[in-house]
């Protein structure tokens, strides 16, 4: 990540010593050992998608005007909109040239699909949910565009890299979307929790955004509760009270067990499609980071 650009090599430092948990590039490493294991391929793979992931967080950093990520100044809070945009570019075009310079083709093809679909995803939230009117097929639909594209990607390319057969490589990418969607889900019941997950609790409602939580709760609600909920996101979604009256609405209506059931129907079935893989010492690893995700608290 080095850069002879100075600033750029000052902000690539800032970016490196605040990494997250990395969960992506492990889903590259754990899914090349369920096949022929991990090689240079594997390691440039799990690069290139922590490379791309990292890029997404920068620009998403911008469209959404946050000043923190991790805990910490995010880049455009530091160093303004029009450097963030081109640093986020940047790691872009570093995680393609070594791609490129490598002639990993297949795994460059296989991201940038991902990348494609999580810009709809965004794309697709933003027009959806302009006017509150959000069904649970529409959800779904962004959450698998936006989130579980890029962890299919990952799963898809670990095991391309150890040299899986096109069928193989198929099955991992649906393994991958379907723990993208119950990670995103789990995501979404942390806004509506007790405990601390390092952002504030409701950031979603006060953003706006409608997640299964609380588009199962309006679909059940009698429409004088709905039109009320409506008004709170649309009208009153900094009032910390009004917020808190809705998480509470959610909770004692079901929305809450209901979303935990859907994320644990999509976990089943990805651990469904681990299991129909040969026997391998590394299954277990896969189902223990599969848990680990489902089980975390932030």
């Amino acid at each position: 990540m080095k850069s002879s650009v100075p600033l750029l090599d000052t902000i690539m430092n800032y970016i490196i010593k605040r990494k997250g948990k990395q969960i992506r590039p492990i889903f590259v490493f754990f899914s090349a050992k369920l096949f022929d294991g991990i090689n240079d391929t594997t390691y440039r793979a799990a690069s290139l998608v922590e490379l791309l992931h990292t890029a997404t967080l920068v620009h998403d950093d911008v469209v959404d005007d946050s000043d923190e990520r991790r805990g910490f100044f995010s880049i455009n809070a530091l160093w303004k909109n029009k450097i963030a945009v081109l640093v986020g570019d940047y790691l872009l075009s570093r995680g393609l040239l070594l791609s490129v310079q490598n002639k990993d083709y297949e795994l460059l093809e296989i991201v940038s699909f991902a990348v494609k679909e999580m810009s709809e995803g965004e794309l697709l939230q933003i027009e959806k949910t302009r006017n509150l009117n959000l069904s649970e097929a529409v959800y779904y639909d962004i959450i698998r565009k936006k989130t579980a594209s890029l962890i299919a990607s990952c799963c898809a390319i670990g095991a391309a890299s150890a040299g899986a057969n096109k069928e193989q490589i198929e099955q991992m990418r649906l393994f991958g979307e379907k723990i993208g969607i119950a990670f995103q889900i789990k995501d979404d019941l942390m806004d509506y929790g007790d405990q601390d997950i390092g952002k504030p609790r409701g950031i979603d409602l006060k953003e706006k955004k409608l997640t299964l939580p609380i588009i199962y709760t309006l679909n059940q609600a009698e429409p004088r509760v709905r039109k009320s909920i409506i008004n709170t996101i649309k009208n009153h979604h900094n009032n910390k009270k009004k917020v808190n009256e809705v998480i509470a609405y959610v909770n004692a209506h079901q929305g809450i067990n209901y979303t935990q059931l859907a994320m644990k129907k999509y976990v089943d079935e990805a651990l469904a499609i681990i299991d129909q893989l040969p026997e391998n010492q590394y299954k277990s690893n896969v189902k223990e980071l599969v848990h680990y995700i489902i089980d975390r608290h932030h």
